[in-house]
């Protein structure tokens, strides 16, 4: 897209681009980057943040902790529960008992789709909770708690 000589409007026809493409790819479950929609359309980030705004007004796309867009898509249910209770839900639906090893990291981080730190920071707080114990580099984080049904709904 070429810069115009009056920017109102740009947000709109970026939001239209980003529509149509949401509506040509099925399978794309979240937007570009911000950085990438304001190179790719030679915009400020404040265009592009404008842009994005329309489509959550629209009810295509919604924010993600951790600054990536989510695309909405009608009858597709999405988890919005906080990473940390979904970890916890493992325990439960696992089967795990007290003492017995957590899955790692890792395989976490790959189960959920999210980055080993973000994974991190919600075993800590399931370790401040009390519900695991253990962690650090090289040690096998454990089971200490199994969640009552009170604090699993």
């Amino acid at each position: 897209m070429s810069r115009q000589a009056n920017p109102r409007g740009t947000f709109l026809k970026i939001a239209d681009t980003l529509k149509a493409w949401i509506e040509t790819n099925p399978a794309m479950a979240e937007l570009p980057a911000l950085s990438e929609v304001m190179r790719d359309h030679e915009v400020s980030r404040g265009v592009a943040l404008r842009a994005f705004a329309v489509l959550r007004q629209e009810g295509v796309a919604e924010p993600v902790p951790g600054g990536r867009w989510r695309v909405i898509r009608a009858g597709v249910a999405v988890e919005r529960r906080p990473l940390e209770q979904r970890i916890a839900d493992i325990i439960t639906a696992d089967g795990l008992e007290v003492g017995q090893p957590f899955p790692s990291t890792s395989v976490l981080a790959e189960r959920f789709g999210v980055s080993r730190p973000t994974v991190t920071k919600a075993l800590e707080k399931l370790e401040t909770a009390g519900m695991l114990a253990g962690g650090g580099q090289g040690r096998v984080r454990t089971v200490r708690a199994v969640p009552t049904r009170e604090e699993r709904s």
